[in-house]
């Protein structure tokens, strides 16, 4: 009797896709998932606050390197927070 050659010791049989999925996309899942920390320090939080300026200035930077060599580009700013620092 002959066996078959994809069921050997470590082989796994690879997975078909069904005949119809109705229209939706296979999804991909690349990358590790974003996952908020439970606990955020003080330091973590000047990081952010670090990083955060530090994009902003980069943002302005190319800005304003566009903008010299004709093109339209411009940062659009974010309203302030002032309803959530309230609370």
């Amino acid at each position: 009797m002959m066996q078959k050659s994809n069921m050997f010791k470590g082989q796994q049989k690879k997975k078909s896709v069904p005949p119809s999925r109705h229209g939706k996309l296979h999804t991909i899942r690349k990358g590790k998932r974003v996952v908020k920390p439970y606990k955020v320090t003080k330091e973590m939080d000047s990081d952010q606050e670090l990083s955060k300026f530090i994009n902003y200035c980069n943002e302005v930077k190319a800005a304003t390197d566009a903008n010299k060599e004709g093109g339209q580009l411009s940062t659009i700013k974010t309203p302030p927070e002032s309803s959530s620092a309230a609370k």
